[in-house]
């Protein structure tokens, strides 16, 4: 039986986190993680590495003006807490915000972060100023992606280990919280079979032992659920209409959501299930790493957004400003996936992927490769690459080529061609000026207001069907799962709460397990770049709580 200080479940970013606040205050901690060591990082590594920031030295060299004020106004407005438990949720949502306009940036550039100047507009939002959205840009991508968010924590962590301070027990899965007297003093389960198998492939679970560790705090940093359709759909919001039948995976395999069910076992009490977050613009993976990999597109306002029986979503469900309206609407109308319409010059300027993978450019921190982007008439190579192999993409020099080869993916002659240049034609008509009733190319025109989304994100408006722009180009869009906003209810040193709202001491949640703080500080919708964010912020306030609570 092996004791030590404190015991963190889940080396992902939030664990990471804990684990190097807790080893920069002394004490002594056990990493536990049932994958190899190679997926060091969890989901962190995958990702785009955006980061959420207010008025950040990055927004105002890019002549965006934000506040304090206007980010909460934005927050509140999007996460519309309702419910009698969104009580710690708020209270860390306030607090979260605080720290994204306050010591944030300053605290990760010190650790030797950056990002790239441009700043991104995610989640625009177009409901009014009370509603969901960000008013400004706030999308910091970090130079690096998210490789470059995990290094300064690897790079502590493996100052740690060389100290004695850090220890790491990969492949040890977690089947129980140990509990004493009402208090969490350890953890036991299986011991699993080493396993090469590359990073966020699905490795074996052959058992060959079993251990039992004990420590005076243990911290789950777990994640969610996005990798168990099963579990997503038990939970699945009926606000948000049916679940899918079909659904493709942002997120590999081991994100099961076992440590959610073992810690309410042990006594935790788990708040705000049924919220989650999950985007419609996931296309299939042709070079997948982990079953039904979906990568999902980033785009710009521009791309024309059908239905399955070719009906042009209403506003503001436009790309890039509200995921969960979206995903709402899409689920009544009985399909599983819609298109977008676009043209070579929209896909060469508006698409991104999101992912480390997907960025070679930016995750290699090379300039030489990202000036590439804003030359020649191609996409990057990524988005290249998806066009000529994806499965989900239709490219064609003629609408009604494009239609018939649109139907022909789908399996049925759901769309018709007269009726998609009918709504396509309408809508080319309102770029001959640069006035328009169309609220989706006012939009258009709003964003490239913005110098950031002039420069190098928003194509300059044009005909769709103008051949001088093509060829013509139709992606069809599936819904992919990715985060959970609901876990583990936790006051705001992030002790974990149990069933009658009392401490359950010595346990303590970070990261997708409790929401990102408090059990949803998120509320129903995420403003972006606060998935990363709301790791560092909690893992930060965990390891820090459980330090001093040890001392």
């Amino acid at each position: 039986m092996q004791s030590t200080d404190v015991i963190v479940v889940g080396a992902g970013l939030a664990g990471l986190v804990a684990a190097t606040e807790l080893t920069d205050a002394g004490r002594r901690v056990l990493l536990v993680e049932q994958e190899p060591e190679q997926s060091l990082g969890g989901q962190a590594h995958w990702s785009f590495g955006g980061l959420f920031f207010v008025d950040s030295p990055e927004q105002r060299r890019m002549g965006v003006r934000d506040s304090h004020a206007l980010a909460l106004a934005d927050w509140m407005g999007s996460a519309a807490f309702d419910r009698p438990e969104d009580a710690w949720p708020r209270r860390w949502a306030e607090a979260y915000v605080d720290f994204a306009a306050g010591e944030k940036h300053a605290w990760l550039h010190g650790m030797g972060m950056r990002w790239f100047p441009v700043v991104g507009w995610a989640e625009r939002g177009g409901h009014g100023a009370i509603g969901h959205g960000n008013s400004v840009p706030r999308f910091h991508v970090t130079w690096g992606t998210g490789p470059g968010v995990l290094e300064p924590f690897l790079r502590r962590a493996r100052a740690a280990q060389a100290s004695g301070l850090l220890q790491y027990a990969f492949r040890h899965r977690v089947d129980g919280l140990l509990v004493e007297k009402g208090n969490v003093v350890g953890v036991h389960g299986a011991r699993l079979a080493q396993d090469a198998v590359e990073r966020g492939k699905p490795s074996s679970r052959e058992v060959v032992g079993d251990f039992e560790f004990h420590a005076q705090a243990v911290i789950v940093a777990s994640g969610g659920i996005g990798g168990n359709h099963e579990l997503v759909r038990a939970n699945w919001p009926k606000r948000l209409g049916p679940a899918p039948s079909h659904m493709l995976c942002g997120v590999p395999a081991h994100v099961d959501g076992r440590m959610l069910g073992i810690s309410e076992t042990a006594g935790a009490r788990l708040i705000n299930r049924d919220r989650m977050w999950h985007y419609v613009e996931g296309i299939e993976n042709w070079d997948p790493i982990w079953p039904m990999h979906a990568i999902r597109i980033l785009p710009g306002p521009s791309s024309l957004w059908f239905d399955a029986r070719g009906q042009r979503l209403p506003g503001p469900l436009w790309p890039g400003f509200d995921t969960l309206g979206t995903l709402e609407y899409l689920r009544r109308t009985g399909f599983d996936y819609s298109w977008f319409v676009l043209d070579q010059s929209i896909i060469r300027r508006e698409f991104a992927l999101s992912g480390s993978e997907q960025n070679p450019d930016l995750t290699a921190k090379s300039w030489r490769q990202v000036l590439r982007r804003a030359v020649g008439k191609r996409a990057p190579a990524p988005v290249e690459a998806f066009k000529r192999h994806g499965h989900d993409f239709v490219v064609r020099n003629s609408l009604d080529e494009l239609v018939a080869g649109m139907n022909e993916l789908a399996g049925h002659p759901l769309l018709d061609a007269k009726q998609l240049r009918e709504q396509i034609e309408a809508r080319d008509l309102q770029f001959d000026n640069p006035y328009a009733k169309d609220a989706q190319v006012m939009a258009i025109h709003n964003a490239r207001r913005y110098r950031g989304d002039r420069l190098v994100r928003v194509a300059k408006p044009h005909r769709l069907l103008d051949p001088a722009n093509g060829p013509l180009i139709a992606v069809r869009l599936n819904i992919l799962t990715r985060k959970t906003l609901g876990g583990m209810e936790t006051d705001l040193q992030a002790r974990v709460l149990g069933h009658g709202g009392h401490i359950l001491h010595g346990l303590y949640a970070a990261g997708e397990a409790a929401g990102f703080g408090g059990g949803g500080l998120h509320g129903y919708r995420a403003l972006e770049g606060s998935f990363l964010g709301g790791c560092l912020f909690s893992g930060r306030v965990a390891g820090r709580a459980a330090a001093a609570a040890i001392a």
